[in-house]
């Protein structure tokens, strides 16, 4: 009996704990600033489907906070569940809502592939022997939408033994064959390293590996180093034909400074139909200026460039197959080069963030944060609007800093 009693007690502990928390954190989350946008041109509508994640600053106290749907929510004014769900992806809760015995398991983005038919998945699972050696393996599953069959298997990775590392980068189905593109890490038995990009070919049929082609390969010695890198995906999970890939040149000097060799870098494309790969034309200005190129975004069609000139931002339209500059846009937002911004592609639009600023010392500014969306095609503003603060203090107004993380839209 005494054995009940104590569990009751500890129960009821736990309880008052819990809710003595949860009634602090409330206490505690209701003295924070509310943000939300003051619209100054254009329809607030267009702030629906966009979600930013940021941080309260005040002094040595960090407070991690969302804005969505033009609304505030503090971390610690989320359930527990709540704080759980948010480490997901909005493009994989949306996909675990819609295929939910599918996904189990399922979370890295860059592991699927969805058209109106089909959702697909490849991932590797390793794990390394006590000879030291990777053991790997592909997870597959396939999604027949219409009559929600699924197929489900594991294949031995080839040539497992010369891998340290690998990384699924990208997923097509292309005539009934997975494609499965991925950065290596490759084995070396001396100083030198090696890194390689390859595409393994799957017959989902008779469950096989079809075929392992490296599709790119650079052996490099320290202080040397050399990166293969992909401009962000606007459209990871959706159908795309081309994939760019960035191959990225440098050196470590004496003094432990790493410095990129542009001349050396290039940026390349590689064309599931045609299965060839190709070196891009840029013209000498986007090569002299290779972190723009790189730190585009691209659909599989166009590759967006951000360029910063005559006091404005410009969004360039770079056409894959004509491998030319067919759109230049000036946002209407006036460039701070003091300030970071924070742009994604989306919908036919352009959504761009503006805040993080430093001041002249080095030390941060608490400006309000500019947000404009403006359409792809014509450049025209859809919306333009910056943070206004509501604070339960006024005295403490000031105190509080604002740290934009990053920019998502549904």
């Amino acid at each position: 009996m005494k054995r009940y009693i104590c569990s009751i007690i500890i129960g009821m502990v736990v309880i008052l704990s819990i809710g003595t928390y949860y009634v602090k954190v409330a206490s505690s989350a209701s003295s924070f600033p509310k943000y939300t946008f003051k619209t100054l041109e254009g329809s607030d509508k267009e702030l629906d489907p966009i979600i930013i994640n940021a941080s309260l600053e005040q002094g040595r106290l960090y407070e991690p906070l969302t804005i969505e749907s033009n609304q505030t929510t503090y971390g610690s004014e989320k359930s527990y569940f709540e704080s759980m769900s948010e480490n997901y992806d909005f493009r994989i809760e949306r996909l675990i809502k819609e295929h939910r015995s599918f996904m189990r398991g399922k979370d890295f983005i860059d592991s699927f592939y969805e058209d109106s038919d089909f959702l697909a998945y490849a991932s590797v699972n390793s794990g390394f022997a006590k000879s030291g050696k990777m053991e790997a393996e592909f997870d597959i599953a396939l999604l027949e939408k219409k009559s929600e069959d699924e197929t489900s298997f594991d294949i031995e990775l080839p040539n497992q033994e010369r891998i340290m590392n690998i990384d699924v980068r990208d997923v097509q189905l292309v005539h009934s064959k997975l494609q499965v593109l991925t950065m290596n890490d490759v084995n070396s038995n001396d100083e030198k390293q090696t890194k390689e990009v390859h595409l393994y070919t799957i017959d989902l049929a008779n469950k096989k590996v079809l075929s392992d082609k490296t599709l790119l390969s650079e052996t490099f010695k320290h202080p040397n180093q050399v990166e293969f890198e992909m401009p962000i995906d606007v459209a990871p999970i959706q159908s795309n034909n081309m994939i760019l890939i960035s191959l990225v040149k440098g050196k470590y000097n004496e003094d432990g400074s790493y410095e990129e060799k542009p001349n050396e870098s290039k940026l390349l494309s590689y064309n599931y139909e045609t299965e060839k790969l190709e070196t891009v034309k840029l013209s000498k200005k986007e090569k002299d200026s290779y972190d723009m190129v790189r730190g585009g975004y691209v659909d599989g069609k166009n590759l967006y460039l951000i360029e910063m000139k005559s006091d404005n931002y410009h969004i360039k339209t770079f056409d894959l197959s004509s491998q030319k500059i067919t759109n230049d846009l000036v946002l209407d937002l006036a460039f701070h080069k003091d300030e970071q911004y924070f742009a994604t592609i989306k919908n036919g639009r352009v959504y761009f963030l503006l805040g993080n600023g430093m001041d002249s010392g080095g030390g941060k500014t608490y400006k309000p944060v500019q947000l404009l969306i403006a359409d792809l095609k014509t450049g025209k503003t859809l919306y333009k609007g910056e943070t206004v603060m509501s604070a339960t203090n006024k005295k403490n107004d000031k105190k509080f800093g604002f740290h934009i993380d990053d920019l998502k839209v549904k």
